[in-house]
């Protein structure tokens, strides 16, 4: 990450996250805010997170609407076993769907658990669930040997992630300290995601 961010950014960096991980204020202007936070100007502050992007460090900033709020109550995580060869093409087909959230490749765990590409779908319904559950079943056509769908059972209490304070030196550039960053809320605010490493596969987000 030294190599990415230079001296001079990287206190402003640690800033940056101390002002983020609970996710952006909703307000008219949240690039102004946090210019002003930050004593810069809003060119400057884009600038910075362009390149803590380009480094890495953050994936991607989007918001994290809250779909119980809005109605989507009922949720499954959806679970495949397709082909490994043809996974990540069929990942990619799914997590384009506008009712999945997430999609994922991951391990499977023979002979027990065969399946390797989930899908988590939400609705207002029950209904609505299994209706798109059989729309993915379409979609993947014979690419699908078997699935199964995880119903959630109940809400547990979301809190977006929060570094500590030595996780939050990482982009200074501190040798072997992690080197991502996330701010993430599910009360609909915008949300600086980190760009995972993952040690199974792709990821695939709607």
């Amino acid at each position: 990450m030294s190599d990415c961010i230079s001296p001079s950014d990287a206190a402003l960096a640690r800033r940056l996250i101390e002002l983020t991980q609970a996710g952006l204020p909703v307000v008219a202007e949240p690039w102004q805010w946090l210019a002003a936070e930050l004593s810069l100007t809003e060119a400057e502050t884009l600038a910075l997170l362009t390149r803590l992007q380009q480094g890495g460090a953050i994936r991607r900033v989007a918001a994290v609407p809250n779909h119980y709020r809005l109605g989507y109550r009922y949720n499954g995580m959806t679970v495949w076993d397709v082909d490994d060869d043809q996974v990540d093409r069929l990942g990619a087909l799914i997590g384009r769907e506008p009712g999945v959230s997430h999609c994922y490749r991951r391990p499977r765990r023979l002979p027990v658990w065969h399946y390797n590409l989930f899908a988590m779908i939400h609705g207002r319904s029950q209904q609505e669930l299994d209706q798109q559950r059989a729309h993915l079943r379409q979609l993947l056509g014979a690419a699908r040997r078997s699935d199964d769908m995880l119903v959630s059972s109940r809400i547990l209490k979301k809190t977006g992630v929060r570094l500590p304070e030595t996780l939050a030196r990482t982009l200074s550039g501190t040798p072997g300290e992690p080197s991502q960053h996330s701010a993430r809320r599910s009360t609909g605010q915008s949300a600086l995601q980190p760009n995972p490493n993952p040690d199974t596969g792709s990821d695939h987000h709607a």
